[in-house]
């Protein structure tokens, strides 16, 4: 009754959601192509199947692109986001969906090599996505900085890092614990070849970003999250790919960004 009364309002039976799709596997596969894959597109059919009053449409873009297509209005909410990625000038409301992942160090694993590897990064060439915020360089992405503080190559493909880490090109890749099994499900052959920190460089809290006058609204979002939440969706969703469900915690998901 009271996910109903949310849903009811002044907006017509399925209203189109527009939803940003941004290559970041295993998030979003193929995002520049009509039909996306990935995490992003399971959770997008499971919130279209809990009711029928929104139709949820995922819209590819990119990690640049994604700011002015949501100021502009071609999407109306992004996924899998958090507000200090770039968005702290762009008006929006956060909305914490109780998802954790990290993003850790990963090494070839070789003789004598263990977890004090990843104590420093200094004199280490560094696999990174180009683009992306890294906590160790306090979330400047500027390519440039990157390449000559840490001696960085700077791709656009997690395989591709991983790749250059296990074939000696790069001593050192970033990539979220949830891509690393991905990658290691469909390449079985490269099982037991690298070394994976327990060092974190950051946890991600995701959050979905709305932007103001979004035909949805904040609350009548979380309403149809929440069911997917309460009935195991997400955690079947979510959890092959060690995406922690985080348990809810009441009145502390719906934060404001940036000045209107």
């Amino acid at each position: 009754m009271a996910l109903a009364l949310l849903l009811a309002g002044p907006l017509m039976a399925a209203q189109e959601v527009r939803v940003a799709a941004v290559y970041f596997p295993p998030y979003v596969f193929k995002a520049e192509q009509s039909q996306a894959t990935g995490l992003l597109d399971e959770l997008v059919a499971a919130l279209n199947q809990a009711q029928t009053d929104y139709r949820f449409v995922m819209v590819p873009t990119s990690v640049k692109r994604r700011f002015r297509d949501f100021e502009q209005q071609r999407i109306d909410l992004a996924i899998f986001e958090n507000p200090g990625w770039g968005w702290q000038d762009v008006p929006h409301v956060a909305l914490d969906m109780g998802l954790e992942d990290s993003e850790v160090f990963v090494a070839r694993a070789e003789a004598g090599r263990d977890q004090r590897y990843f104590d420093s990064l200094e004199g280490k060439r560094l696999a990174l996505y180009h683009g992306y915020h890294y906590a160790f360089a306090k979330f400047n992405s500027e390519p440039n900085y990157l390449s000559k503080t840490f001696n960085a190559t700077l791709t656009h493909s997690h395989e591709s890092n991983l790749l250059m880490v296990l074939h000696q090109r790069a001593e050192i890749a970033l990539v979220t614990r949830s891509y690393i099994s991905d990658f290691l499900e469909r390449n079985r052959q490269y099982a037991g070849q690298l070394l994976i920190s327990k060092r974190v460089d950051q946890r991600y809290r995701h959050h979905v970003l709305l932007r103001p006058q979004a035909p949805i609204t904040p609350e009548q979002f979380m309403a149809i999250y929440d069911v997917l939440r309460d009935n195991g969706r997400l955690e079947k969703i979510f959890s092959r790919h060690q995406v922690a469900v985080i348990p809810r915690v009441m009145d502390s998901s719906i934060a404001t960004g940036a000045a209107n």
